[in-house]
């Protein structure tokens, strides 16, 4: 099914190659692309469709819907090419559509560039059978070039996209847009299931991927070889985080083991893990502590991310991903305030 011109168009940021030699970083060339809304999966590029690795490519992600978690409506799966923005409608083209992109979604030849891949991954997982693999995450992405610099984290350890499109390092751009969308899904939840798409929605949609394929060249120029791997070490651990598995997640791929050619001492090295801790009934407001404050202390105590999944997913479990002996220090802190 061919594509017709589309009456949508947003700007999408050129990285650097492909703009004319490398620019400061509060220098953004933008190019004019089309938006398409996509209902058949012959509406997307067959070379997404088939990964292959003759055909590696890096594709910003993101998805829209209703509460999206395990339990919620995934509405939109957004594609940002760099010739190109997809929003994969989920409403209309339904399951067939969004499992066509499973294979592109899990593959080691597609780089999906997103920004907090737990949520997506979990709607994927549990209304797709979708385990996304080979994720970019910018926000995993932003702390570790914080710590590479010698900065510390936030209290949250957590970045807003809004701030990192902010930031002159990876875009410099203000999102004030978001905002408004933010307000319009206060006060109505099911905002992104009416369709048509209004001219809003596809504005909206486009915003929150058009920027990611230009943030990842950016912050990959400053990634250092051992931060990379740990990238997508800790990519793979979020993905899979809240998508709770009765085998231990045998059925999703390996995380990445440390790479032979790292030149680091290899000594202080330590794998990363996931670790999922069951609190007993009654105990999570003690392990949460008053406003967070208990999750907080544990986390300045421990190199490690500690999640709550709340009511969107599993209300009595603790996620921790981090190097091992962080983790196990962090397993034991928050056996104490269970007891």
């Amino acid at each position: 099914m061919a594509l017709a011109s589309s009456p949508h168009q947003t700007y999408i940021p050129l990285p650097s190659s492909n703009s004319g030699g490398r620019h400061a970083d509060h220098e953004v060339v933008l190019k004019p692309v089309p938006i398409y809304i996509i209902s058949h999966e012959s509406q997307l590029p067959a070379t997404f469709l088939n990964p292959s690795p003759k055909n590696e490519m890096v594709v910003g992600l993101d998805c829209e819907g209703v509460d999206l978690c395990r339990y919620g409506t995934l509405c939109i799966v957004q594609l940002a090419f760099p010739d190109a923005i997809y929003l994969v409608d989920a409403v209309r083209g339904g399951r067939k559509l969004i499992n066509a992109c499973k294979p592109a979604l899990e593959s080691v030849y597609v780089t999906k560039v997103i920004h907090d891949c737990k949520r997506d991954s979990e709607a994927l997982y549990y209304q797709f059978g979708i385990m996304l693999h080979n994720v970019m995450d910018t926000q995993i992405a932003y702390y570790l070039i914080e710590e590479q610099l010698g900065k510390k984290s936030t209290q949250d350890g957590h970045i807003s996209f809004v701030r990192l499109l902010a930031d002159p390092r990876y875009c410099g751009i203000s999102y004030v847009e978001k905002k408004e969308v933010r307000s319009l899904l206060k006060e109505d939840p099911q905002f992104w299931t009416y369709r048509p798409l209004s001219e809003l929605m596809v504005r909206a949609a486009a915003d929150d991927v058009r920027f990611l394929p230009y943030v990842f060249h950016k912050m990959m120029e400053k990634l250092s070889e051992e931060s990379l791997w740990r990238l997508a070490v800790r990519g793979s651990l979020c993905c899979r985080c809240f998508c709770i598995s009765d085998n231990e997640y045998a059925d999703w791929p390996a995380i990445p083991s440390i790479p032979e050619f790292l030149n680091v001492e290899r000594d202080t090295l330590e794998d990363e893990i996931l670790s999922i801790l069951d609190v007993p009934p009654g105990k999570m407001g003690c392990v949460i502590g008053r406003k967070g404050s208990s999750i907080l202390s544990i986390k300045e105590s421990c190199k490690a991310e500690i999640l709550i999944s709340g009511s969107k997913g599993a209300p009595d479990k603790v996620f921790i991903i981090g190097p091992l002996k962080q983790v196990r220090k962090a397993e034991a802190m928050l056996r104490g305030r269970m007891l």
